[in-house]
């Protein structure tokens, strides 16, 4: 009965939500299916590119297939430079939380060939040494 009852209010509420979006003109984030976002700017694009290859090919005296292939050409290159510029607007990750990673000085050597590795920075105050050549390496110095 609680199972019918909480379904009912569920269906009036995406009701209500897609009354209000016909009402404002503007379709609700929740009611849109899944990836008909990221499908938008594709068929946008893909709109545009098939508006101007007609548009070229009715009052221009070009060729079909140059028309064609250089407004295929065209959109390649705009959507690698949107890819790019997408990427470059994505902020870095956070850095880890000040607590999880301490400051150390610990220079290890390798013993089979001489390697040497200076660590800078550790879980723990005194961690695990490091290994090389299948083998632990072995502390030279520590710098406090």
């Amino acid at each position: 009965m609680e199972l019918e009852a909480v379904e009912c209010m569920e269906q009036a509420d995406d009701t209500a939500k897609s009354a209000e979006a016909a009402e404002t003109g503007s379709p609700s984030p929740d009611l849109d299916p899944p990836g008909a976002t990221e499908r938008r700017p594709f068929l946008l694009t893909a709109g545009l590119a098939v508006a101007l290859i007609v548009a070229l090919l009715i009052f221009t005296g070009i060729a079909a297939f140059t028309v064609i292939g250089a407004v295929l050409l065209g959109v390649l290159i705009m959507s690698v430079g949107v890819f790019f510029l997408r990427q470059f607007a994505t902020p870095p990750p956070p850095p880890p939380d000040p607590g999880t990673l301490r400051r150390v000085r610990l220079t290890y050597r390798c013993p089979s060939c001489g390697t040497e590795v200076r660590m800078t920075s550790a879980a723990t105050e005194d961690p695990e040494p490091p290994r090389h050549c299948m083998e632990d390496m072995e502390l030279v110095s520590s710098e406090l």
